[in-house]
């Protein structure tokens, strides 16, 4: 258990070498990051810029390479801004709820596992359509704030291989999906949501050594994990 206090960015300088191992302590976030990709399509336009919020060491990267953009990494943590930049990532050390980026400078902001983390979520969502351009796509994966969510992304999942290291969630942060729908709907987003989860074979076979790769899948309920999209008009 990490002596730090729960979400204290800092935990992740504590665990820089561990970004880019498959079986390490982000491994799920491996999977999400290729889950998040998927939903990213071509860039449409030569130029097309795509802003990664809390972008860590640049997990998106190979998820995103060859479809167009130019990649821009936003994360507060020096040590995984420096893994981004060695993966092909433009790295800007900023504050999510505070982006030194132009409005209208994205084609497509990606906000995937840090919506959670965040203590002024208006504010966070506000920043991230702000960044768009007419048109542009936003990208979310988050945990759901909900008994379940709460209960099996922290109690549970702490507890497991591959799951989130122990502490680095702050229940009373997890994201109120109302409220998300609700903020990106004022600035001109209207977002889509569907639950995700991993495949329980794929875990089975990671956990057993046999795959450094989880897929997930879509799932019923948005009550835990989700993602979720839109354009801004």
């Amino acid at each position: 258990m990490s002596r730090r206090r729960r979400n204290d960015p800092a935990q992740y300088d504590d665990l820089a070498g561990e970004w880019w191992r498959p079986r390490g302590a982000f491994a799920a976030l491996h999977w999400l990051a290729a889950a998040r990709g998927a939903l990213v399509p071509p860039a449409e336009r030569p130029g097309a810029v795509l802003v990664d919020l809390g972008c860590g060491a640049g997990l998106l990267a190979p998820h995103v390479a060859g479809k167009g953009y130019h990649h821009v990494g936003v994360d507060l943590g020096a040590p995984a801004l420096a893994e981004a930049a060695r993966h092909g990532v433009t790295a800007v050390r900023g504050d999510v709820l505070s982006v030194p980026l132009a409005d209208g400078c994205a084609d497509v902001v990606s906000a995937g596992e840090i919506l959670e983390h965040v203590a002024d979520l208006p504010k966070a969502v506000a920043e991230a359509c702000r960044l768009l351009r007419p048109g542009g796509l936003l990208v979310i994966d988050t945990i759901a704030a909900t008994a379940v969510g709460r209960f099996l992304m922290v109690t549970v999942a702490e507890r497991v291989p591959g799951g989130p290291p122990p502490g680095i969630h702050d229940p009373a942060l997890f994201v109120d999906r109302a409220v998300l729908v609700r903020e990106c709907a004022a600035h001109g987003v209207n977002l889509r949501l569907r639950g995700i989860g991993p495949h329980l074979t794929d875990v089975v076979r990671w956990l057993a050594g046999r795959t450094d790769h989880v897929r997930m899948r879509p799932t019923a309920s948005t009550a835990t994990l989700f993602q979720a999209v839109g354009r801004r008009r």
